[in-house]
């Protein structure tokens, strides 16, 4: 058997690898993408500020809902879990039907108020 004979198998493998690699990030693509709390503060500004107020700038909201920055700053807050929470809203909130990355670019943004 020759030299390039015996590397063939490895190249083919290799091959196999990165198209393999490649098929997995396509299927997985919010995976490994970070949230984005600008974003976060588009869609609170766009979704949320007829009830809650989403930012320091809006002067006021509906009466009996937590504030966003109120939000950050109970114990025990995660953004994950506000963002998981977003999937299935409680029935006083709308059925936003927003997607995994807009929830996590929501909780990124309402995470970035708790200073």
């Amino acid at each position: 058997m020759t030299r390039s004979a015996c590397r063939r198998p490895v190249q083919r493998t290799r091959a196999f690898a990165a198209a393999l690699t490649l098929m997995l990030s396509a299927l997985l693509p919010g995976a490994a993408l970070a949230a984005d709390a600008a974003h976060g503060e588009t869609l609170a500004k766009r979704w949320c500020a007829s009830c809650h107020i989403v930012a320091p700038d809006q002067p006021r909201g509906t009466d009996n809902v937590p504030t966003f920055a109120s939000i950050a700053k109970r114990p025990g807050f995660s953004a994950d879990q506000t963002a998981r929470f977003l999937m299935n809203p409680h029935p006083k909130m709308p059925d936003m039907q927003i997607g995994r990355g807009e929830a996590a670019d929501l909780g990124a943004y309402i995470a970035s108020l708790a200073k």
